[in-house]
């Protein structure tokens, strides 16, 4: 059992990804000045044409008929995407002011967690393992992925006020569309010709994105460290938090399972919904929050709460996923 669950831990990302992103933040607290903006080194140059690049493989990887077909089942994507881009938003925010003992800079961070679109691979897998369905899953994963280009910035603009941030909508909607959209776009076009040139080498070409990742959380952290911004918090801040993320992930899993049973989904369709919209993406997380969040700073405050709920929902998500393998004649549970 160990052994099994240790296997999916690692298919779903808790490998040697997620000890990089530890060891990324760990040398951003070792040596702030070489990750922060007064260093020589040219980041954020680099870290542009990253964001490019990964998501133009991205786009080469979506397989434009299979997306077609999956538009039958439009109650599964339409719940999805609700629980995605607006329950679980709402929620966030009618439980935040209940949580004051949380600094509003991780507050923040908790209401961006919110309103990002939904992890691709992580997705995919936990519902293979749980045998739901799967091409809803790849279809909800990367519809959710290009539309958190759009909504994710606009939700942050309706709540920029309420958050004490300054957001031009149109503006970031602009940077993100060359930086994500567009590069998507070419991935699309460029799917027939490239995907079967690069289908054998996918498992070397996640390096890209992880790189990527890697570098953007090295420098926001370096640079909050930089200016010593987590100084005024006590580590007990991290546990709070940590907590606070773990409750949200099993609120809003309940909250998809009650709405699954009044639908009444098939099993496939109710596992498709519970591990789709309870996931977000860390990798658009990181990205669409460079934009949104220019000041590397702040970003390391923002991206901490998406940091642990990342982690939770791997780990939660590959423990119930094993169990929900072993009894597919009866209904999601979290028993």
């Amino acid at each position: 059992m160990i052994r099994k669950l240790a296997g999916i831990l690692s298919k779903v990302g808790i490998n040697g990804f997620l000890l990089g992103l530890f060891a990324a933040i760990f040398l951003g607290w070792l040596f702030p000045f070489a990750g922060s903006n007064q260093s020589p080194f040219p980041w954020k140059p680099i870290i542009n044409i990253g964001i490019g690049l990964v998501f133009f493989l991205y786009g080469v990887k979506l397989n434009p008929m299979q997306l077609k077909s999956g538009l039958k089942n439009w109650k599964l994507h339409l719940l999805i995407q609700l629980s995605t881009f607006v329950f679980f938003p709402l929620l966030v925010v009618a439980i935040i002011p209940l949580f004051p003992w949380i600094a509003k800079d991780f507050q923040l961070g908790i209401t961006y967690l919110s309103v990002l679109p939904s992890t691709v691979s992580a997705s995919v897998v936990m519902v293979s393992i749980a045998r739901g369905n799967i091409p809803g899953a790849i279809f909800n994963a990367s519809v959710s992925s290009l539309l958190g280009v759009v909504i994710t910035p606009a939700w942050m603009g309706i709540l920029a006020d309420a958050a004490d941030i300054q957001m031009d909508f149109l503006p970031t909607l602009g940077e993100l569309s060359l930086k994500v959209l567009l590069p998507v776009i070419l991935g699309i076009i460029a799917h027939k010709w490239l995907f079967p040139k690069i289908s054998k080498h996918l498992s070397v070409l996640k390096f890209v994105d992880q790189t990527v990742i890697m570098m953007i959380v090295f420098t926001s952290f370096a640079q909050s460290f930089f200016q010593n911004v987590f100084a005024p918090y006590k580590s007990i801040v991290l546990l709070e938090v940590g907590g606070t993320m773990l409750g949200l992930f099993f609120l809003i899993w309940i909250v998809i399972a009650v709405l699954c049973q009044l639908l009444g989904f098939s099993w496939e369709d109710k596992v498709t919904a519970l591990f789709c919209g309870s996931k977000k993406s860390l990798v658009q997380g990181v990205v669409i929050g460079k934009v949104i969040f220019p000041d590397p700073a702040i970003l390391g405050l923002v991206l901490l709460p998406v940091m642990l709920y990342h982690i939770q929902q791997l780990i939660v998500g590959s423990y119930i996923a094993t169990r929900y393998s072993k009894k597919t004649d009866q209904p999601p549970s979290l028993h």
